[in-house]
């Protein structure tokens, strides 16, 4: 159930990087409230990882999903460049990341 716990984390922490950039600097209230929330569910969400998943572990895997994600994110919504070796270390951090998983 950790592990589970801990891609959710992962995900809110896309969702908190995707709105903090939305938020204009905190200048839209939207935006600024929709990251606070996804914040503390990504962080309440690691804290229930924590007990089954070494520390190290979870927070290495929870940063990894996080950049994965949000790398995604800003190559699909905000015009970020697309290239092969953006892509390639892209994949390289997935490989860490299950590398983490079969490890623990």
């Amino acid at each position: 159930m950790g592990w589970a716990y801990l891609a959710l984390a992962g995900l809110f922490e896309v969702a908190f990087a995707t709105f903090l950039k939305l938020s204009d600097g905190f200048r839209r209230v939207g935006h600024t409230l929709a990251f606070v929330c996804a914040a503390a569910a990504s962080f309440w969400l690691l804290t229930l990882a924590l007990p089954t998943i070494p520390l190290g572990t979870a927070y290495a895997a929870w940063t990894g999903i996080g950049a994965f994600g949000t790398a995604v994110v800003g190559m699909a919504l905000f015009r970020e460049p697309v290239t092969f070796w953006r892509i390639f270390f892209l994949a390289v951090l997935i490989g860490a990341i299950v590398g983490l998983r079969v490890v623990s």
